[in-house]
């Protein structure tokens, strides 16, 4: 690269993208592995963990503007690392709300983590059909918002599940119910949205997939006299 400080500055943003895939590493090895329920230090070091996952996902593309490296690995690195995130915390929660809380709460959760990783399944799929039609594959206001919100949600989550009571300050059931809910909402309008901006191109590949088909089979004119040949004996 012709500039090593931008070639320096493209990889401090791209690194701080990657960052994420540790620090939500050490949250599930704590959350495994450390004994329950989490003592005082344990439970800071996964809190920390998972905030500052979540920062680096709010901060990455701040940075990639502000320094001028904007690029296309960046932007298909971040969705990426997002879904790792997903991938991780959303099992490692219900695995948390399973083993303490009442049923139902793990069952809500399980709803929320099946729709988050569904969403992403989907638009994924979208994109690969818009990217047959160069259709920009960048993330739309719904993608934004839903990321801005789930973090925080995630995070607030795991402080009701786990927050040892010396803290003293927790989170009310109906509240953290309340922010579930709204992830649940989120996740539905942006499957909404991105359903509808991907729809002619979609469109388009149901039709040309349809119209591919040999749908008429090939048909043979019995003539007189020529009659197939009978069936061979089982041998």
């Amino acid at each position: 690269m012709s500039d090593p400080k931008k070639f320096w500055k493209f990889m401090l943003v791209l690194g701080f993208t990657a960052m994420r895939l540790p620090l939500i590493l050490l949250f599930l090895g704590i959350c495994i592995v450390a004994p329950a329920p989490l003592s005082s230090l344990w439970f800071s070091l996964a809190l920390g963990a998972m905030i500052l996952s979540a920062a680096t996902d709010l901060l990455d593309g701040l940075l990639a503007r502000r320094l001028h490296v904007e690029s296309r690995i960046g932007a298909y690195a971040d969705p990426l690392v997002d879904k790792f995130f997903y991938l991780t915390a959303f099992p490692t929660l219900v695995y948390l709300a399973a083993r303490q809380e009442p049923a139902l709460h793990a069952q809500v959760l399980l709803v929320l983590a099946i729709l988050f990783l569904g969403r992403d399944q989907w638009v994924s799929f979208l994109r690969s059909t818009g990217a047959l039609y160069d259709v920009d594959a960048k993330a739309n206001w719904s993608g934004k918002a839903r990321t801005l919100i789930s973090f925080p949600v995630l995070c607030i989550i795991f402080y009701y599940l786990q927050a040892p009571r010396s803290w003293g300050f927790q989170f009310q059931p109906w509240l953290v119910y309340c922010l579930e809910a709204l992830g649940m909402g989120i996740n539905l309008i942006s499957i909404w949205v991105y359903t509808r901006h991907y729809a002619p191109c979609l469109k388009k590949e149901i039709r040309l997939g349809y119209e591919s088909l040999d749908i008429q089979r090939p048909t043979t004119t019995a003539r007189p006299g020529n009659h197939p040949p009978p069936p061979a004996e089982p041998g």
